[in-house]
């Protein structure tokens, strides 16, 4: 992937509300976590944070919509407390000030 880890910290901060919707109406929310080799690691908060269905809905709801905005090669984890689902403890979790402004420029 060409972008950084910080550069994709920024666009899935500036395009999270954007995929949520569905999540919103669920009465579920997403955290952004953290972002390592280009991989994003959300939390499904609210009703969805325990759902059976909270895989399905981060590959085919919060995955698909950022592929599509940011790139088709983003890879989104839901860190639901799996051993294999788990927050790299060295994974970029903070924006520098001013990066989301850049981030608008990209797109």
């Amino acid at each position: 992937m060409i972008f950084s880890d910080e550069e994709i910290y920024g666009a899935v901060k500036y395009n999270l509300p954007k995929t949520s919707e569905y999540v919103k109406s669920h009465g579920g929310g997403v955290k952004l976590l953290g972002v390592k080799d280009g991989k994003v690691y959300i939390a499904l908060t609210g009703a969805c944070g325990g759902c059976s269905m909270s895989l399905m809905t981060t590959k085919m709801v919060i995955q698909k919509e950022l592929r599509i905005l940011i790139h088709p090669e983003l890879e989104v984890m839901n860190v639901d407390g799996t051993p294999e689902n788990k927050l790299p403890e060295d994974c970029y979790k903070e924006e520098e000030e001013g990066l989301i402004a850049k981030v608008k420029n990209l797109f």
